[in-house]
């Protein structure tokens, strides 16, 4: 979100018009391949802005004509990536710029005080999908950066990032042009758009919902679909989003669905029926952004430009629901009748079978043990690598990596090394959470949590933040408040996270030691949690539950976790990271267990009596 933007003050004012189709138009021109300069660049369209400025020109002159508002740099591909295939990846820079520079000079000679017409800058997805391992994260980032460089330097108005399958790429494309503006020293807004197929989901299987959980904590101005579809596919997502998303939304479908006839391509909706679509779309979900893409040429948009000015997009009022998703689906972070389930197993430190699959490379196993606990019922997995004497960047490298795409669950990024974590980040297009930020080592830049909330921030995580400061880990009540109040005003003030995008962690200790200042611990971690609940409105709770059953026999240590995340959650915890297949219901534990396990959270001892819980479970469990 940067300075203010003439463009996004348009859209906050009335219906914004983009342009139609940039290879539709291109068709009808008759170009040669010497206009592409020779048959290795023939069907590269990017070329153009250097080899036939005059025919990019009349383009966009063309669709400013019929009254359009916004027209798109005829940059789709004039990035590294698919610019490789042309065997150019160097020229990115310079075709970026010459075309940005043509579509500037057009619009300038367009606008009038009264009726601004801008540029957006637009990147599609390339040609290779960083979720299935065909290009790494950072190649695609810096492609990304390097080609909104020169569309910034060409004095675009601000970047459309379109027709994208894979949210990874997604994350690359907007940290790309992050990079790019704060390079440039130029903020301008940023225009996000995915395309659903015929299947109702994203190419890789991505539902709508899991592309806007992904997507909102990114901070792009404006969401919306593109392409895949014509206008009639694309209602129920347009519905999803007018209910959920909160930003603008914007809708470029295809001119129908193609097909190929008499060898050509062919899109079956007439220009009338694009118009009575997108009519529907901002007089019923509030769409506020309209326009065309394939197919659709400037007889379609002089159409929208002519109704535009009659139309008020409905009201919305959306309700987000903050929330993490693998690459597939959602999951909030608020269960309604439950509370969310961590799967602790996944972790080097806490599984004996996890941690050697890791030191033999039995990278199946590992997948295996994630989709186990899926099926048991954990709705997120905890993701654990460090161990002593590995190399945690290259072990999350390979976990993550199969994770992102083949256990259908988000996941928490749990390391001690930031860098570790940014290594998974950089293969999960959903939504992760990050284990843990803490003031440990303060908050100064560099520190831990300065290092933590910047991911946070740059690929749109969620943090579990530890209640850990220069002193030590929090163990009374006020202790525990002052670093949640101090964590979340960092956060939200220094960072620009959300109260939504924090999970604090009351820190529990063990019951079992019997050491005499402990015994409270367990009740200072209850009422931690109520009190972070009421103080901070919008902030989320979790507990790592097995350490407070620490050192006892098995056995006690179910029935003790199950009691006490029983009165942790009635206390309004959100989640917990357990072993999902252990936690009993409280109907299922003996009521003689149940009160022993009560007396000893609540520290009921009874000295006049000889009763003390913690030899009392002992002696309840002995057998």
């Amino acid at each position: 979100m940067g300075e203010r933007s003439a463009f996004l003050d348009a859209v906050a004012e009335r219906v914004v018009v983009y342009d139609g189709a940039t290879g539709t138009w291109m068709q009808t021109q008759d170009l040669s391949l010497d206009d592409y300069g020779g048959p290795a660049f023939e069907g590269c369209t990017d070329i153009l802005g250097v080899t036939r400025p005059d025919v990019v020109a009349a383009l966009h002159t063309a669709y400013f004509e019929v009254g359009a508002d916004v027209v798109e740099t005829n940059t789709f591909g004039a990035f590294a990536v698919p610019l490789g295939e042309y065997d150019i990846p160097e020229r990115s820079h310079e075709i970026a710029l010459a075309n940005a520079r043509i579509a500037r000079e057009v619009a300038d000679g367009f606008s009038t005080p009264d009726r601004p017409r801008f540029v957006a800058g637009s990147l599609g997805p390339g040609t290779k999908s960083p979720s299935l391992g065909q290009i790494r994260f950072a190649a695609l980032r810096d492609a990304y950066d390097e080609a909104c460089r020169g569309l910034l330097e060409g004095g675009v108005d601000l970047f459309i990032l379109e027709t994208h399958f894979d949210l990874l790429a997604v994350k690359a494309a907007v940290i790309g042009a992050r990079r790019a503006m704060a390079a440039v020293g130029r903020q301008v807004p940023i225009q996000c758009q995915v395309t659903m197929e015929l299947t109702g989901r994203m190419l890789l299987g991505t539902e709508i919902n899991a592309a806007l959980a992904a997507i909102d904590p990114l901070k792009v101005d404006i969401v919306g679909l593109n392409c895949a579809t014509g206008p009639n596919e694309m209602s129920e997502h347009l519905r999803h989003l007018s209910a959920a998303a909160r930003t603008p939304i914007s809708c470029l479908p295809n001119a129908g669905l193609p097909s190929v006839v008499d060898g050509a391509m062919h899109y079956d909706l007439t220009a009338e029926e694009l118009r009575d679509h997108q009519r529907r779309f901002v007089e019923e979900f509030g769409v506020q952004v309209i326009g065309g893409c394939c197919g659709t040429t400037p007889e379609y948009i002089q159409l929208l430009a002519e109704m535009a000015p009659t139309l008020t997009p409905a009201a919305r009022t959306p309700e987000y629901e903050a929330s993490v998703t693998s690459i597939y689906s959602a999951v909030p972070l608020e269960q309604d009748a439950s509370f969310l389930m961590i799967g602790e197993r996944t972790n080097a430190n806490g599984s004996k079978k996890f941690r050697e699959a890791l030191l033999e490379g039995d990278w199946d196993t590992t997948v295996a043990m994630a989709n186990a606990q899926i099926k048991e019922g954990a709705h997120v997995l905890d993701v654990c690598v460090d161990y002593v004497g590995r190399d945690g960047t290259g072990d999350m490298d390979e976990v993550a990596s199969r994770f992102a795409t083949q256990a259908n669950a988000p996941l928490v990024l749990d390391s001690t090394e930031p860098e570790v974590m940014e290594a998974g980040l950089q293969h999960i297009g959903g939504r992760s959470l990050l284990n843990s930020a803490n003031l440990e080592d303060g908050e100064a830049p560099g520190s831990r949590l300065d290092r933590v909330f910047t991911l946070c921030r740059d690929y749109g995580a969620a943090a579990i933040c530890l209640l850990i400061d220069e002193e030590g880990q929090a163990r009374d009540v006020e202790w525990k408040l002052r670093i949640a109040h101090r964590i979340h005003d960092l956060a939200v003030n220094r960072y620009g996270l959300e109260p939504g995008d924090l999970i604090f962690d009351a820190l529990t200790f063990p019951l079992s030691t019997g050491d005499d200042d402990l015994r409270h611990d367990a009740m200072n971690t209850i009422e931690g949690i109520r009190r972070i609940k009421a103080e901070l409105p919008g902030v989320y709770t979790t507990l790592g539950i097995s350490n407070v059953s620490f050192g006892l026999s098995p056995a006690a240590r179910h029935a003790l976790n199950s009691v006490f995340l029983h009165e942790c959650v009635q206390a309004g915890l959100d989640s917990a990271i357990v072993h999902a297949a252990r936690i009993m219901p409280l109907n299922k534990i003996p009521e003689e267990q149940l009160k022993v396990c009560r007396d000893l959270i609540y520290d009921r001892r009874d000295e006049a009596a000889g009763y003390d819980p913690l030899a009392a479970l002992l002696d309840v469990f002995a057998d």
